[in-house]
């Protein structure tokens, strides 16, 4: 089977739909459509056991919440102001038994009690001058998609490969990364939706040595910089629920927790859930 994503539109009369077909993630999104809703929800199924897939996740206006109910789906994550101001709120449905579980939950849970106990403040810190912040550009692709080669060995996108890596810059992805002694240590990018104004903060990596200056909220502040800059003012990001280190980063950036999506992508070492925080840029 081919493991690469795609994103595809399919309509029909009284319905449309835009899907991101992930085989590798076993799982299909539906990241925007029009029309008859009950419709929208039977061509989604329909697609997804065509896919095989054993997840669905659909990105709900909130004047449908009670039609996915009534459809067996449930309510995961919300981002706030996602479609031009209103809210989206991420419902999914599972179609395996063994997607549906998730024996992690509870330390999941203890890590967010940990993270909402820190002080939720950015406070800068005196980084040394070997350190230096860039924006990236196609002549960093082979160097990036080697650290995130180095730091994941799964991932849910191929960013292992510097064409993956050239083909996101083309299509509008920011990045910014930390040289140290001119090479690259810490990398963030931005997937701006132009039509809707909001931003995906995603693909954070540094490589374990040069983890205890905070160089990620470095990078994430300079990508809420150039996204302000544009007009986009939601911003949000989805970091692994085991991970306590990145929560504590977005969590003292000043965003809000707002749900986890569960057994959501292979990531790190396997499939895991991952935590959906979101800003207002606006606000800052």
């Amino acid at each position: 089977m081919n493991q690469t994503a795609t994103t595809i539109s399919i309509e029909g009369d009284h319905y449309f739909l835009k899907v991101y077909v992930d085989p590798f993630n076993k799982r299909i999104r539906i990241d925007d459509y029009l029309g008859n809703t009950d419709l929208v929800i039977q061509k989604a199924e329909d697609l997804g056991q065509k896919h095989n897939v054993e997840k669905v996740i659909f990105k709900v206006r909130s004047e449908q919440l009670l039609s996915f109910f009534e459809k067996g789906f449930q309510p995961e994550a919300v981002v706030d102001a996602y479609f031009l101001g209103s809210d989206a709120y991420f419902f999914s449905k599972f179609y395996t038994v063994e997607r549906k579980k998730n024996d992690h939950w509870i330390t999941e849970d203890q890590i967010m009690k940990g993270v909402s106990d820190l002080k939720p403040v950015f406070d800068k810190v005196f980084l040394p001058s070997d350190y230096e912040l860039k924006k990236a550009d196609e002549g960093s692709a082979v160097e990036l998609s080697a650290l995130y080669k180095q730091v994941f060995p799964i991932y849910p996108t191929p960013l292992n490969d510097p064409d993956y890596v050239k083909k996101t810059m083309a299509e509008g992805t920011i990045y910014y990364v930390f040289y140290y002694h001119g090479k690259i240590v810490s990398a963030a990018s931005a997937e701006m939706n132009d039509f809707y104004r909001n931003a995906e903060l995603t693909d954070c990596a540094t490589l374990p040595e040069h983890r205890k200056y905070g160089l990620m909220k470095f990078l994430l502040h300079e990508l809420e910089r150039e996204l302000t800059g544009k007009g986009i003012f939601c911003a949000y990001s989805i970091s692994r629920a085991l991970s306590f280190g990145m929560n504590a980063v977005l969590f003292q950036l000043g965003y809000r927790y707002r749900g986890r999506l569960m057994n959501n992508c292979y990531i790190y070492d396997k499939l895991e859930s991952m935590n959906m925080w979101v800003k207002n840029l606006a606000s800052c």
